[in-house]
């Protein structure tokens, strides 16, 4: 069993090692050696758990998708209608943003990095697209706007404050998700805005601990696979 989580521990800091780099350098310019260095572990223990470089950013990218779905399972679980659900989403993408790299990396290597398929930000837009179209349904949609042109706001919005977060962390903040509800909200529906921010405040993020606490403990540096 030890052996098992010492093996558990050395995968999570080369996941997160190679997400630190991924994001910095892209998936190009990152090596495999600095990546284990980072880790603190050999190159030898690197090649245990990922054959290649594609398989790292692999993996990165499937935790990174694994915490994508979190954060839209969580705001449907702390609401009942698909605008108020997508509003806490936004908040939370952007504040896991803030405080996950491997969330982050995700962002960042896109498809061709993780061997095809689609890109985390495509999910993305698949993800605000599903919810958009069930407000649309529930009346919660203002006459005159259109669903396709909500989804494409709300994504290009958060998107880019992903990629402008990468310079400066400002862009990933609650104050700056509020800002672009409170332009878009009154264009979009006809509900009062205490529906969406009963407090009249940012509301309070349910996403505090990075994902490898979740799992048992940030990995410390190893050795060793």
């Amino acid at each position: 069993m030890a052996r098992q989580e010492r093996a558990l521990r050395t995968r999570e800091a080369l996941i997160r090692a190679g997400a630190e780099h991924f994001a910095r350098d892209g998936f190009v310019a990152a090596s495999l050696s600095t990546i284990s260095r980072s880790a603190g572990v050999s190159n030898g223990a690197l090649h245990f758990h990922f054959e290649n470089k594609r398989a790292l950013a692999q993996a990165v990218g499937e935790h990174a998708r694994r915490t994508l779905r979190l954060v839209v399972e969580e705001a449907w679980a702390g609401g009942t209608h698909a605008l108020p659900v997508l509003v806490e989403a936004t908040f939370g993408l952007v504040r896991r943003l803030a405080d996950d790299v491997v969330l982050r990396a995700g962002f960042e290597l896109g498809a061709p990095a993780e061997g095809g398929g689609s890109s985390l930000r495509q999910e993305w837009r698949w993800r605000v697209d599903e919810m958009v179209g069930l407000a649309e349904a529930e009346g919660w949609i203002a006459p005159g706007a259109r669903a396709e042109d909500v989804v494409t706001a709300v994504v290009a919005a958060t998107v880019g404050f992903e990629s402008m977060g990468r310079e400066d962390r400002a862009w990933l903040s609650g104050d700056t998700v509020r800002g672009f509800w409170d332009l878009l909200l009154p264009r979009l529906t006809d509900q009062p805005a205490g529906l969406f921010f009963p407090t009249g405040k940012r509301p309070q993020s349910r996403y505090e601990m990075p994902p490898f606490d979740r799992m048992g403990g940030r990995a410390e540096g190893p050795s060793g696979a």
